[in-house]
């Protein structure tokens, strides 16, 4: 792998993708006030990291210089609080290997200590395993912070990097693990009996199977539902590791219940519910366009029924936790 050195463990836990949040005009520039306001709320929530540009932050519709401003922005947070050992991973993306290893120095460049990386999809009919895999070795040669792979089939055009491309993928030493929005929880198994989790390590994609995860090896995960209950997933982990893993369980299964509302929600519903239940301007709550708004009062009240109940689980371990 060349003179590539040795990369940082990417660090167990809870890892938010933040939300991004747009103002209601023809321009839909980033609302900055509003994006403050929520990456302090998630610096201040005992959060293990926060991913600025991941699916749930709209990364697809973010220019370079917003990602940049973003990551900037976090980091600010992060040491406003006083957590400055909060992980801060940027998602970067592009269709051509060259332009992604572009994103990954812009991100060290902002602050960002790991790069969340999908597998370029424009030209899926080409991109067997070997293209995927010399894609990851090519970008993580010539990356100046560690490589966390983004398995993402749905926004991917259905590529799927599969447990013998992780198996040799983890073998090298700038890429630190894989987030497996796949749903994957086999391959989280498999990745755990070759490798030690500081070498390589596997995440699930999604918090209503982070129990199950943790039971076979997985380190954490990376979750939207986070944006608006941190504390019930930090509370799941910990109850795990200390080995609570019946509370953790009854905890879980009333996660799992909230999390069908962001899922079915999409990401316009979990902008819509998160503003809601957090006070921001709900003006400030939609997708940037083509994405439609989530309107229609029906699926309002539907997303509000399935969300909000979690709240009290939250202000109860907010409350112990002061």
């Amino acid at each position: 792998m060349g003179s590539v050195s040795a990369a940082k463990s990417f660090p167990p836990g809870i890892h938010v993708p933040s939300l991004t949040w747009f103002r209601d005009d023809a321009t839909q520039e980033i609302d900055w006030d509003v994006q403050t306001k929520h990456l302090e709320f998630l610096a201040n929530s005992g959060l293990h990291g926060i991913v600025i540009a991941g699916t749930n932050g709209e990364a697809v519709t973010l220019t370079k210089e917003e990602k940049q401003r973003l990551v900037r922005t976090a980091r600010a947070a992060v040491e406003k609080s006083g957590r400055t050992d909060v992980t801060i991973t940027m998602g970067c993306g592009g269709q051509c290997t060259r332009d992604v290893i572009a994103e990954t120095k812009l991100a060290q460049a902002a602050g960002a200590e790991f790069a969340l990386v999908l597998v370029p999809s424009y030209f899926h009919f080409a991109m067997n395993e070997d293209a995927i895999v010399a894609f990851f070795e090519e970008l993580a040669d010539a990356s100046p912070i560690p490589v966390l792979i983004y398995n993402f089939p749905g926004v991917a055009a259905g590529l799927d990097v599969n447990s013998d491309m992780l198996s040799r993928l983890g073998r090298h030493p700038n890429i630190v693990g894989v987030k497996l929005t796949c749903g994957g929880i086999a391959k989280v198994a498999r990745v755990r009996a070759e490798y030690d989790p500081k070498e390589f390590c596997a995440l699930a994609g999604q918090s209503d199977w982070l129990v199950p995860a943790l039971t076979v090896g997985s380190t954490g995960t990376i979750t939207g539902v986070a944006n608006l209950y941190p504390k019930v997933c930090i509370r799941i982990f910990d109850l795990y590791q200390e080995g609570n893993v019946k509370e953790a369980e009854q905890l879980q299964l009333e996660l799992a219940k909230a999390e069908w509302g962001f899922g079915k929600g999409g990401i316009n519903g979990t902008k819509w519910i998160v503003a809601k239940l957090r006070g921001y301007p709900l003006e400030s709550c939609h997708c940037r366009r083509p994405y439609p708004q989530y309107g229609d009062e029906k699926k309002q009240a539907w997303i509000h029924s399935v969300v909000s109940p979690l709240g009290e689980e939250e202000a109860k371990i907010t409350k112990l936790s002061k």
